[in-house]
């Protein structure tokens, strides 16, 4: 018997739309994760980017859980003694929504050299509207 492994040449990339309307913050980042990883294809590999592209629109309406919009912080060092920067859940819907879910989505996402490719597939925007109606999209439930 001889296995075949499929290479990156033959992996076939379809796009989704995401709708964050509604929707919990990690479920909605877990189901994007998957798809970006593509592990819902049937031949999925770990060393190859088989991942597919997702859109995702009303970002600033996502939902979290609990008291996670007051008592939820994402944390950053500048590098710097005493550098530590602290920003609530809450604060930086104000400033930048997409912020939340990119975060959340890359910290789903296995951390390796794959990572960054991955994440330039995903397209998150504020609001209905987005650059890729062109494009065929599959509904991400």
């Amino acid at each position: 018997m001889k296995t075949d492994s499929i290479r990156q040449k033959d992996i076939k990339k379809d796009w989704y739309l995401a709708d964050a309307k509604g929707k919990i913050l990690g479920r909605l980042a877990t189901k994007i994760a998957i798809i970006l990883m593509g592990k819902e294809k049937t031949n999925f590999v770990y060393n190859l980017d088989c991942g597919d592209w997702v859109v995702v629109t009303n970002c600033e309406r996502v939902e979290v859980t609990g008291k996670k919009e007051s008592d939820k912080l994402y944390q950053h060092h500048t590098g710097w003694p005493g550098g530590l920067k602290e920003i609530t859940y809450k604060k930086m819907m104000e400033k930048d929504p997409t912020r939340a879910i990119y975060k959340a989505v890359s910290g789903m996402l296995p951390k390796n050299k794959l990572r960054a490719k991955r994440l330039k597939r995903l397209r998150i925007f504020v609001g209905d509207k987005h650059n890729y109606g062109g494009k065929k999209l599959i509904e991400v439930k």
